[in-house]
């Protein structure tokens, strides 16, 4: 047979099945060694996206701050109470406050009569202006992260009484203090393992804090701007019962951290409470999902939560000076506790 009609014959006869069987086996490995790149490259993005979103937001905050003299709180109630669940209690956060700061201006003139009656009412037992919970359903991307897949999903949990709550990322650090009883605010002068002091940048105020509900200046820290976390991350909740991850909700796991570094609840992405799986922040009727970066007491009040992401190995923190750092879950307890306390009077370590 010639050469031309032997190659004839073997271009008629096509591949053979282990051909075939290899060029697959092949193609697979290129994919298998093509997806984790592909992975890195989007979390990488998806990274620095959530990086200038802490940027905007810390850049709101000062800016709120430079205007009205002072932090926006982290929440305004009535009176104080962290069931979530209650109505007439619960008033704007932050979030909801720093909206013209933030290129969303026209939202918030939406509600303005509304939010500013919470901001300047001083009454308890007067019938609240609650028209400012109509924008709650307002999904906005400068809150989100894109690492977290949850955003989409609203929260038909009751908080505040009403329901179809829009999903956000990232909280104000109310201090590793505890918000209830004798500590809120930081009230207590000692906490933690080391008894120091444990306040935090973002304060609760309810209506017998006075009618002027501003925090301290940004230029008012004792510690430095430089070395105290002013927004964190938290993440979104797993289905529509769960409240974590409620942007224009102010309690904890919210839009709120607090009480970070103490009790059990000891590090960013914490799995363990006192050593045990599971059980960590106390964030009421959320479930406790450690292999989720979800650890939680679920019959407790909302009244604990750390900062928690979906980036691998750590979480997105904006500090006072605007900075924005990753802090590493591996960090150290006592140097999470001084990174989020605003007055604990401790030289920062390095994280």
């Amino acid at each position: 047979m010639s050469l031309s009609r032997h190659l004839a014959s073997r271009r008629d006869r096509g591949f053979t099945l282990i051909e075939l069987l290899v060029v697959i086996a092949i193609i697979a490995i290129l994919i298998g060694l093509l997806l984790p790149a592909v992975q890195k490259i989007r979390e990488a993005a998806n990274r620095m996206k959530c990086t200038n979103n802490l940027k905007q937001l810390g850049l709101g905050v000062h800016n709120y701050s430079d205007v009205n003299g002072g932090l926006p709180p982290g929440m305004v109630m009535r009176n104080y109470n962290d069931y979530p669940y209650t109505s007439n209690e619960h008033g704007p956060n932050w979030a909801v406050l720093i909206l013209p700061f933030i290129e969303q201006d026209n939202l918030y003139k939406t509600f303005q009569v509304s939010i500013t009656w919470w901001m300047s009412n001083n009454s308890g037992s007067a019938v609240p202006d609650n028209n400012w919970l109509n924008i709650r359903g307002n999904r906005i991307p400068t809150y989100v992260c894109p690492s977290d897949s949850g955003a989409n999903t609203l929260c038909n949990r009751p908080l505040a009484n009403v329901t179809g709550w829009a999903r956000g990322n990232y909280a104000a650090n109310c201090g590793p203090h505890y918000t209830y009883g004798s500590r809120l605010n930081g009230g207590s002068s000692t906490g933690g393992p080391w008894g120091l002091a444990g306040a935090g940048p973002f304060s609760v105020f309810d209506f017998r804090s006075g009618s002027a509900k501003l925090g301290m200046g940004i230029g008012q820290f004792p510690d430095g701007t430089s070395n105290t976390l002013l927004i964190g991350e938290v993440v979104n909740g797993v289905d529509a019962n769960d409240p974590r991850g409620v942007w224009a909700y102010g309690l904890a796991g919210s839009s709120t951290i607090v009480a970070h570094a103490d009790g059990d609840c000891i590090k960013p992405n914490d799995k363990n409470g006192q050593g045990q799986p599971g059980c960590s922040d106390d964030i009421r009727d959320a479930p406790d999902l450690p292999a989720r970066n979800m650890s939680n007491w679920t019959s407790c009040n909302s009244n604990q939560a750390t900062a928690r992401g979906r980036h691998p190995g750590g979480v997105n923190a904006a500090l006072g000076d605007g900075s924005v750092r990753f802090v590493r879950d591996s960090i150290d307890q006592r140097t999470w506790w001084i990174l989020n306390a605003v007055n604990d009077g401790q030289t920062l370590p390095n994280f």
